[in-house]
């Protein structure tokens, strides 16, 4: 969990009021220009948690074509459906079970404050009536404005109406790039200028007849796409709407499925992580985890996966304890209708909401790194804080402790029962609050602990290392998160105490051991105790090979089309390898296609190396047939470390590295300890001329 961003800031914990004011507020703040990062966000602070809507076309075939039933809002290329097949569903649409007023109702039930919903996915069908295109519901039989209708009910409900729209679009014939399947769409007149006029004119036309407070971007990743592109998009947003938040998707430089801008030249209100939960918050940094209530987003018939109320409530949770916001999916059905099982879901949650939406909406990170019964979310009260304690799991002994906590406790209770109070006592640096026997809720009891000021924590040393293994030395260090405490330390597994060594400096390390420190305030102990294990390796013997010959093998595959590297690769034929001086892919390498290359490092000395190995897409590093670095996957440009013990002489090295699509990048580095990270120099790569 993180620290706490933002956590007293007013603006921040205050918010803006809940139901119908709130889009009265919204709505007058957008002439008060110009906004400020904070007053834009304000709203969306206090949200915490909103209603995505994945509906189209895609929702007809319901998940299925030519007897695969796993497709979802990807089907016209996942499934390779030719443009004029797809084109018929549109004379397909006739949403008769379509209620805007049932689904605004559903999300404000739910404790939802928000909704965003797909104004034109990747296909580049609208669900309103745009005026440039006829590739929307205003071509269909219902000739429904979606958006209006639902725009119109979000009000109604005191709902933030809020809008996706992809910048991508396998419909439009000035988009590029084409799928390499796509026979039936030449590109030859095609024109990205043109599309990207196109994208803007109805970017305008969302924004000036639905006054969307979120304008959320997606579709962003493919070449043709760039950051200038991004920002001319960005900045029309703002011109058109100073008080409209845009998401970090507008740009490219997200970072893959994390969702965490991966430039400071990127812009964006927010970071957007997908399908995942980050392992921590990012102090002063806005986020939002999108996430399905099943497996697919759009609606897929056959998909049964479905997450449970539990599942679903403790992500919130999670997600609030860390200063983010979580956007969960439904995936509508082709008459427009709910699947029973989200409805099922969303009415349970708002069950859960109904009693403690107070420790969501409005709330700010935990002020703790960890608490091992559940989660903690904050709020600042004029000269008090409270202190919401999420109670997944209740400990045995039935007693909450919160790890350093230097506050006055005012008091405890359960938020469901305000009258109950609980006793609370301090057990050295510690708050310790008791349980009743029995937990209240199952999925999460909330419990308040009221504590005079803005929180203190005394939080445990960190002790930083270059590495907890070394083979002639290692040096440490032990940090404080707060000046006025003093850390005592020791070598040989005992309990620090208080005439135990300062840690002021660096602790020099040469031969196994564990290090064990403690922070003290004034004498007394006031965290807990953290430790490192160090131990001495053996660096892995050199091979003995006869590899005379300058630089590495290297063979290159294509037309692969990975989403990771495959446990078994295929063997080059012996004519397939070439020799380049060093790990690199050279002129353009191209999409679809994967390098392997092979040979020897020649190491120095015995020594314990790290290594980085970056690249975008998958890649992997393996030593001596050890895998030693796994940077595997589909993302942007990305460094992954690893470290191996290597004896003087020759090593077997292999890196394999994969592109699907967009950008292409590779480099691998290594470093001896205490130095900084080198490209490999070419002298050191050999490799066997006759294997």
């Amino acid at each position: 969990m993180a620290t706490l961003p933002r956590a007293v800031l007013p603006l921040v914990l205050a918010g803006v009021g809940a139901g119908a004011p709130v889009v009265a507020q919204h709505d007058a703040a957008r002439s008060a220009t110009p906004l400020s990062q904070d007053d834009r966000m304000a709203w969306w602070r206090e949200a915490r948690f909103g209603m995505f809507v994945h509906w189209g076309l895609y929702a007809i075939p319901a998940g299925a074509w030519n007897g695969n039933t796993d497709y979802g809002e990807w089907i016209r290329t996942s499934a390779q459906i030719p443009l004029a097949t797809y084109e018929r569903f549109q004379q397909q649409w006739n949403p008769v079970g379509f209620d805007a007023d049932a689904w605004a109702r559903m999300a404000a039930a739910a404790g939802m404050k928000y909704v965003v919903i797909t104004s034109k996915h990747h296909d580049g069908f609208c669900l309103w009536d745009s005026a440039q295109t006829d590739w929307d519901v205003g071509g269909t039989p219902s000739g429904r404005d979606i958006l209006r209708e639902l725009s119109d009910a979000c009000r109604r409900y005191g709902i933030r109406f809020c809008t996706y729209h992809s910048i991508m679009d396998w419909h439009h014939p000035d988009y590029l790039p084409r799928r390499g399947w796509e026979t039936d769409r030449p590109t030859a007149g095609a024109d990205f200028d043109r599309f990207e006029r196109y994208l803007h004119a109805q970017v305008t036309e969302l924004v000036q007849r639905y006054r969307p407070a979120v304008m959320w971007f997606d579709g962003e990743w493919e070449s043709t796409w760039n950051h200038e592109r991004g920002l001319r998009l960005f900045e029309l947003c703002r011109r058109l709407d100073p008080a409209m938040i845009v998401n970090n998707r507008v740009d490219v430089h997200r970072g893959g499925m994390q969702g965490f801008a991966s430039s400071s030249e990127a812009v964006g209100d927010f970071q957007t992580p997908e399908q995942e939960i980050p392992a921590t918050g990012v102090p002063g940094v806005d986020w939002e985890s999108c996430m399905t209530m099943n497996r697919h987003w759009g609606w897929n018939q056959a998909d049964t996966v479905w997450k449970s109320t539990e599942e679903l409530l403790r992500n919130l949770i999670d997600i609030a304890s860390k200063g983010g916001n979580y956007l969960l999916n439904v995936g509508p059905r082709a008459d427009g209708t709910f699947p029973p099982l989200a409805v099922e879901r969303l009415a349970q949650i708002g069950q859960w909401m109904s009693v403690n939406g107070e420790a969501i909406h409005g709330t700010a990170a935990s002020v703790f790194d960890a608490l091992p019964f559940g989660r903690c979310t904050v709020r600042a009260q004029g000269d008090t804080t409270r202190l919401y304690l999420h109670v997944f799991a209740r400990p045995a002994d039935g007693w909450l402790t919160l790890p350093g906590l230097g506050n006055e406790v005012v008091g405890a209770h359960l938020l469901a029962s305000p009258e109950r109070s609980l006793p609370v006592r301090r057990d050295g640096g510690d708050v310790r609050v008791a349980l009743p026997d029995a937990l209240p809720d199952p999925i999460a009891t909330v419990v308040v602990v009221d504590v005079r000021g803005a929180p203190i924590v005394y939080r445990a040393p960190v002790i930083h290392a270059e590495s907890t293994d070394f083979v002639h030395a290692v040096t440490a260090t032990v940090a404080s998160a707060s000046p006025a405490l003093v850390v005592r330390y020791t070598l040989d597994g005992s309990e620090p105490s208080p005439s135990s060594p300062r840690a002021d400096g660096e602790i020099a390390i040469r031969s196994a051991c564990t290090l064990r420190a403690r922070a003290y305030h004034d004498g007394r102990p006031v965290t807990g105790i953290v430790e490192q294990a160090f131990a001495k390796v053996t660096p892995a013997p050199a091979v003995e090979v006869e590899a005379s010959e300058p630089g590495l093998r290297r063979a290159r595959f294509t037309s692969v089309d990975w989403n990771r590297i495959p446990g078994a690769l295929p063997s080059p034929a012996a004519g397939d390898w070439e020799t380049v001086p060093a790990i690199a892919l050279g002129a353009s390498p191209g999409e679809h296609v994967a390098l392997w290359f092979d040979g020897y490092v020649d190491v120095p000395a015995d020594d314990l190396y790290r290594f980085a190995l970056a690249s975008d897409d998958g890649s992997r590093l393996w030593i001596d047939g050890e895998l030693v670095v796994d940077n595997d996957g589909l993302h942007a440009m990305v460094e992954k470390p690893g470290r191996k013990a290597l004896a003087r002489g020759l090593h077997a090295l292999r890196v394999v590295w994969f592109n699907k699509t967009g950008g292409a990048e590779l480099t691998l580095r290594w470093a001896r300890p205490a130095q900084a990270f080198a490209a490999i120099p070419a002298a050191a790569l050999r490799h066997d001329a006759q294997r």
